[in-house]
This record gives structure tokens, sequence and C-alpha cells, in this order.
């Protein structure tokens, strides 16, 4: 239920202050659109009913006691969506609009995701001169945003300038399209205009902590900017700033007490350390955690659950940056061809350690199959890494009647690339998989460049990324 009111609250935020209603009709908690005519109702009553829609929906469950679910919150919002659109394209057709009537049809448009147009009534709404400044600023801060995103950088950066020159400046918008505008830049390959909005983003992040009620926003936003302003600075080769914004980003998690922003800091410097070949600084640079920690926690319990993550990953991070160990106790490989490691020298390697009992492994199999079919012609070569678990469905069995059962296994789920089966543990403990499923990545060089535990879609999303990045290296 925690959760439940969260959600609520970070609604709630993204909605405007209710709108003015003179003219039509007033009171918009009486109004009764699926009876009356929406030509009763001005753009802002229309708004205003589309914006608490999900706010209204989420108290209604809770009245109720409806137990909160993912689907159930995704269809409250595609619900909230399909009403901007349908009110946006009913005042779409209205012949009297003006003044602050764009700023409603632009926000419609914005809530219903059609930015084409969105933008467009923003525009007419700051050509008419009309609206609250507040208003005005939030116009420009959606037109940057839109901007950016359709790569017209020249509209973006010159309401941006507009909206900097104006009053009054919201944290929360400047974040946004700041970070809007590095993101673009970064996609479109412009790295060196991308780092001044990357900083100007985390700049806003920080100062933005503790002024909400939404901590889990905070810091979200926090820890998005500082990861974004350290891979730009990465990308463009300058370890100094690079680092520096790993190093601001845990000073910033320790005030606000936060464990996961904390250990995302540390783990990513470690990583960039070992792959700029610094290996001795990096496990330098964990040791020397592992001693801080006490002092950066309040509590127990956040101590133990930082000291535990960090353990959890020494033997991955002694692996990274070193030549991939051969593998051992093999008893057999599946279809039948050994796939040892020198018989793949040159190509990148995807080790994925799995079992058949292992939900979050199964679910990946999809994405392993798809890169196998479109990367495997550029170098990468997939081993599906298991070992005998004495189990088939469920049930005790002896090594061949497992070898059966993972054969028929591997054509039931069309798995086109090895399975390697092995006897006991060594393979895992060597590489660091000692939690499934985990991903090892290994070079054309034959080095260790990439070991994660945990399945997600943005877990698979990095992968493929760092797949690709060093399928392009020589």
């Amino acid at each position: 239920m925690v959760k439940f009111f969260r959600i609520i609250f970070i609604l709630l935020l993204l909605i405007a202050p209710s709108a003015a209603q003179s003219g039509r009709r007033a009171d918009p908690e009486t109004i009764k659109l699926s009876t009356d005519s929406l030509n009763e109702f001005t753009v802002a009553v229309l708004y205003s009913r589309a914006a608490s829609y999900a706010r209204e929906k989420f108290t209604e469950f809770e009245t109720k006691k409806i137990p909160y679910t993912q689907s159930r919150h995704l269809q409250v919002l595609a619900e909230q969506k399909q009403m901007a659109a349908k009110y946006a394209n009913h005042v779409k057709a209205r012949q009297d609009l003006a003044g602050a009537d764009f700023y409603y049809l632009g926000r419609l448009d914005w809530m219903a995701t059609n930015s084409t147009d969105a933008a467009e009534a923003f525009e007419k709404f700051l050509q008419s001169g009309a609206g609250s400044a507040a208003y005005r600023q939030t116009a420009r801060s959606v037109i940057v945003v839109i901007s950016a995103a359709d790569n017209d950088f020249a509209k973006a950066e010159q309401t941006l300038a507009e909206y900097k020159a104006n009053e009054p400046l919201k944290l929360t918008e400047i974040a946004k399209m700041e970070k809007e505008l590095a993101h673009s830049y970064r996609l479109a390959g412009q790295y060196a205009l991308a780092v001044p909005h990357a900083e100007n983003a985390f700049k806003a992040a920080q100062e933005l902590l503790g002024t909400s009620k939404s901590r889990a926003a905070e810091l979200n936003q926090l820890l998005d900017s500082g990861i974004t302003t350290f891979e730009i600075h990465r990308e463009l080769g300058d370890k100094e700033k690079a680092e520096a914004a790993l190093v601001k980003l845990r000073e910033k998690s320790i005030p606000v007490q936060s464990n996961g922003v904390y250990y995302k800091a540390i783990d990513e410097l470690i990583k960039y350390k070992i792959d700029t070949n610094r290996k001795s600084e990096a496990l330098m640079l964990y040791m020397e955690t592992l001693a801080r920690i006490p002092n950066d926690f309040n509590t127990e319990s956040q101590r133990r659950f930082v000291l535990d993550k960090f353990k959890k990953r020494e033997s991955q991070y002694r692996i990274l940056g070193e030549r991939a160990p051969n593998f051992t106790a093999i008893e057999r490989w599946l279809p039948y061809a050994p796939q040892p490691l020198p018989a793949h020298r040159g190509k990148v390697i995807l080790l994925d350690f799995w079992a058949t009992w292992c939900g979050p492994c199964l679910k990946a199999f999809p994405s392993l199959i798809e890169w196998h079919n479109k990367l495997k012609d550029e170098g990468l070569v997939i081993i599906g890494m298991t070992r005998f678990y004495g189990e088939a469905n469920g049930k005790q069995v002896d090594k061949e009647s497992e070898i059966a059962f993972l054969d028929r296994f591997k054509t039931s789920y069309k798995l086109p690339y090895s399975l390697a089966v092995a006897d006991g543990q060594a393979n895992q403990l060597t590489y660091g998989a000692t939690a499934i499923p985990t991903a090892v990545l290994i070079d054309r060089r034959g080095i260790v460049r990439y070991v994660e535990s945990g399945a997600s879609e943005s877990r698979e999303q990095e992968i493929l990324k760092k797949i690709t990045q060093l399928l392009a290296e020589n």
C-alpha cells in the first residue's frame, strides 16, 4: 500500500494546478462528460478533467480497497491518455480558440503523447502573449523537450535561452530540459555539445534533493543525470571529469543515505578504472570502500546491505580485465561439438550462466536468440553455461537422464547456440557467476570485459550495448 500512495503522489506532481474555469460551467467535480456535450466546457476544464483522471481513479481504488497491480496502473494511464487525446481532438475543431486555450490544448496533446501538435499549440500560446509567466515558462520547457527529441537543436537551444531569460525558473523544468538535450545530443554522436547540458542536469538534480516528498523520484533523477554525465565524459575520453562525476554522485548519496546510488557510483568507478587499465587502483578503491562503509551509513541494516553487495562483487572485479580462463570439467556439449575458448579466438564471446529452473534465465532466451541470429556473422559467439543439478522437471535424475532432458529443453526453446554442461561449480566460481543468471563478455583479445548478475530489460539493453562496443573494437 505504501507503493500505491507513492505512485499516486508522483502522478500528482505531474498534474498542473487546477485550471481556471471562467465562462462556461465552473465546478469540474459536478461535470458528467459522458452525458453532457463537450462544447459546454472550456478547454481549461477539459484539461483539468483529463489531468485529474488518474488521481481520482487511484483514490477510488484505495477507497474500495482494490489492490494495486502494475497492469491496473498501466490501464489507468492508458485510459487517461485516451481521454486527453479525445478532448484534444474535440478542441481542435473549435473556431474560437484564443490565448490560454492554446496552453491547455498543448497540455492535452502532451498528455496524449502527441508531441508535434503539443509544440504547435504551445507556440501559438506564446505568440498570443496571454497567460501567466509560470504557464509561459512551462510551455517553453515542453517545446525544448520536444525539439530536442526531434533533433531540432537550434530550436531547442533558442527556447532554452528564452526560458533562462525569464521568470520563474523551476529546477524541475530545467532538469528535464537539460536532460533531454544531453540525451539527444549524445544519441546524435555530438558528445561535446551534450556535456554542458548533462552537467547542468546533474547540478539541478543535486539541488532538487530534499525539495519534494518523492524521495524515489529525486534519487532516480540524481542517479540518471550523474551516470549520464559520467558516460558522456567517458565517451569523450576525459578520465578526470568522468571520475569526478562518479565521485560527486557518491558524495551526494551519503547525506541522503541512499545505498543504491552509493553502490552504483562506486561500482561504476571501479569498473571504469579496470577498463582503463588501472586494475590496482580499482582494487584499492574496493578495499577502501569496504573500510569506509561503516562510517558512511547510519544504520546497521544499511551497512550490511552495501557490504554484502560489494563482497559479492569481489570475484567479478578480480576477473575483469584479465585473460579469460579456460573451462574446466565440461562433461558434455550440446550439440556435441566442443566449443572451448581457444576455438573462438578473435571473436566476442558471451557466456550465459543459467539453469533450467531459473525463471529469469528463461526470460532472457528471446534476446539471446535474437543476438545470436543478428550478430553471429559479425563475430559474436554465445555459449550457454550450465551444470549438473541432479534434477529434471523437479525430479531427481542421473547424469544421462539430465543430459537427455537438457537436449530436449534446448530443442523446445529453439536455442541455436551451444550449451556447455559442467560437473561442479568450478566455472561459476572462476567467473564470479555464483548467482544466476550471470553474463560474462570476453573481447576479441580474450580479455574479460563485462561480468554482471541478474536479469531485467535494462540489463539486457546494457549487455547488448557492451556487445556492440566490443564487436566494433579491433
